[in-house]
């Protein structure tokens, strides 16, 4: 529908308006605002314009209600030559809208304290057909005779191991500890903080049918049995699943016919050995073992404490877990790498400070042992601000998670002063941010990285935790653009997650997902990877566009992004940024919901 509407609208534009209105654009939040927010919306234009004003329309009689004369010149951005920020915050009544600003109209929204009612539990659709053994979305198995056991120093390459389960990274099959274990924790820190966000409508294996737990439990859960798996001792952690030989073409879950060894069933695992791997000619570059160790602790630790009203007995066996996997990650300091084969892409975390942080905060508010509160302050220091904020590049998942919620955690069981040292690591790395993003009109200050919208969630959630440490609304602009950014106001006027908004507006429909190409089943609740610099895009192996590109006319040598199931750079769903946005959008519901 997307598309025919754009094409539709350049018809219209064609034989009815002026050139102005043809080369300008208004970008608004499809989801809409909640009235006692911050409302922004951008007006691009590939003409050199003037705004000083606008006004705002109720949609079904098209009467002004409001002008405005709070217009803010933000020049060149991407593919416009001139932008403006048109604020209409001060505007609060609940209803339905568009605007105009000299002779171009934005599409309509919604004002209304309900308009992200619901979008959390959206994004588990999502998680639910990301499920690896028995897959809820295609009600059929996959991957059952996973797996074999590779670079264990002890058991020989080849030791079957059980660890059929869990969630697939993306639109390929590969398995993460690292990206599964955050999402773990990012959908119980959801729930822990925003329980008025979620309902039950599924059972615990994905299938329709309420069964009394809370769908993101339910999911959680799923997730955490995985993790448990890939733990089978005190002194034995797997960090993946399979590598690059999975990139074998587009093709079902349930019909994987990939063979990685000719006697073993199964994928291979990849053992937690704190060593470089890498079974070709590419190697990664890992230092140690906290990295990974720390996301297991955190996990089980957030575990130990969500999950035990609803799964008591299971949930005592966390805490031990994740006693022993923060010790572990004390053995080899350091980072462990995912593990490239074929080819010359892997995640190449460079960073386990701020995992051990969060892994012995965890613990302190499990234990009230001291020894893991000086230690987390220890690690705070030692990485104050997640090295990508304010920066123009990184590499692949360098720095990871893309926010230190161990920063979050410990400000929250912290003294007074400790707490305001822990925040104020917060506001740096913000103000960091919003320098780098503050003369664009979208207030975006993330590269424009490899899943670049990652970043977007990483900057919201840290904005939003730092705003309820402290009370200090410095950032709320930039939380609000960014915001609004996810859901159509940037240059392409498109929502950055599949299928919201439900049933109106422009949001991928053609992800790059083997359900959605081969089927044209849709990866609705998916957070595509987002906008990449052209540089990036240029550079990249594989690409290929097979559909006309709507969004030709908002493409530049800055910035890209395309709808389009041959662009796995910005437009793949990927499981854990759709797990990290969990958070976010079920506390805009819950607010509400709280006041």
């Amino acid at each position: 529908m997307k598309n025919l509407a754009l094409v539709f609208g350049i018809i219209l534009l064609s034989f009815g308006c002026s050139e102005e209105q043809h080369q300008s654009w208004i970008r608004i939040n499809q989801m809409g605002y909640q009235p006692n927010t911050i409302k922004v919306a951008v007006i691009g234009s590939k003409d050199n314009i003037s705004v000083t004003e606008f006004t705002l329309h109720n949609s079904e009689n098209d009467a002004i209600v409001a002008s405005f004369d709070t217009v803010e010149s933000k020049g060149e951005f991407g593919p416009f030559q001139t932008s403006f920020r048109l604020d209409f915050s001060d505007f609060n009544d609940e209803g339905s809208y568009y605007i105009r600003a000299k002779n171009t109209k934005s599409p309509v929204f919604k004002i209304d304290n309900n308009v992200y009612d619901g979008t959390a539990d959206f994004l588990l659709k999502y998680m639910r057909q990301q499920r690896c053994e028995f897959n809820p979305y295609l009600k059929d198995s996959c991957h059952v005779d996973d797996g074999f056991i590779i670079y264990h120093p002890e058991k020989p390459d080849g030791t079957h191991i059980d660890v059929a389960g869990g969630w697939h990274d993306a639109t390929d099959y590969l398995q993460y500890t690292a990206t599964s274990a955050n999402a773990i924790y990012q959908l119980l820190y959801s729930y822990r903080e925003n329980p008025e966000a979620f309902g039950d409508a599924y059972q615990a294996n994905g299938l329709e049918g309420a069964n009394g737990i809370p769908d993101v439990i339910d999911e959680a859960k799923f997730g955490m049995d995985w993790l448990i798996k890939m733990n089978p001792s005190s002194t034995e952690y797997y960090n993946q699943i399979a590598d690059d030989r999975d990139h074998a073409g587009y093709r079902l879950p349930n019909k994987d016919s990939v063979v990685y060894h000719p006697e073993y069933k199964g994928r291979p695992v990849y053992f937690v050995s704190g060593e470089i791997q890498g079974l070709f000619e590419n190697k990664n570059r890992t230092t140690g073992v906290s990295s990974t160790a720390g996301k297991f602790a955190s996990s089980f630790g957030i575990g130990a404490e969500v999950l035990s009203d609803f799964y008591p007995e299971y949930a005592k066996n966390l805490t031990q877990k994740a006693k022993d996997a923060y010790a572990f990650g004390k053995t080899k300091p350091g980072t462990m790498q995912t593990a490239p084969a074929t080819s010359p892409y892997f995640y190449e975390e460079d960073n386990w400070y701020d995992d051990m942080e969060l892994a012995a905060a965890k613990l302190y508010k499990l234990t009230n042992d001291k020894t893991y509160y000086s230690e987390a302050l220890n690690y705070a220091s030692s990485e104050k601000v997640t090295p990508w904020m304010g920066q123009d590049t990184a590499k692949h998942y360098q720095y990871y998670p893309f926010y230190n919620a161990g920063h979050n955690e410990l400000a929250l069981i912290a003294n007074t002063d400790d707490k305001k040292t822990v925040t104020n690591y917060y506001k740096t790395g913000l103000e960091a941010i919003a320098q780098r993003g503050k003369d664009n009109p979208f207030l975006i200050g993330v590269p424009f990285i490899w899943c670049s919208n990652n970043l977007v969630t990483a900057t919201l959630t840290q904005a939003k935790a730092y705003r309820e440490l402290t009370g200090d609304d410095t950032y709320l602009n930039m939380e609000a653009a960014l915001r609004d950014w996810l859901f159509g106001c940037n240059p392409w006027g498109t929502s950055m997650i599949v299928g919201l908004p439900e049933g109106y507006g422009d949001s991928p429909i053609y992800p790059h997902s083997s359900l959605n190409l081969l089927h044209g089943y849709q990866t609705d609740g998916g957070l595509v990877d987002g906008p990449v610099y052209g540089s990036i895009y240029n550079n990249l192996k594989g690409l290929q566009l097979l559909n006309p590109d709507p969004y030709a006319a908002f493409q530049s040598e800055y910035v890209v992004y395309h709808d389009d199931v041959g662009d796995y750079s910005t437009n793949e769903p990927t499981m854990d940024g759709t797990a990290c946005l969990v958070f976010y959008l079920s506390s805009l519901e819950a607010d509400v919901k709280k006041k």
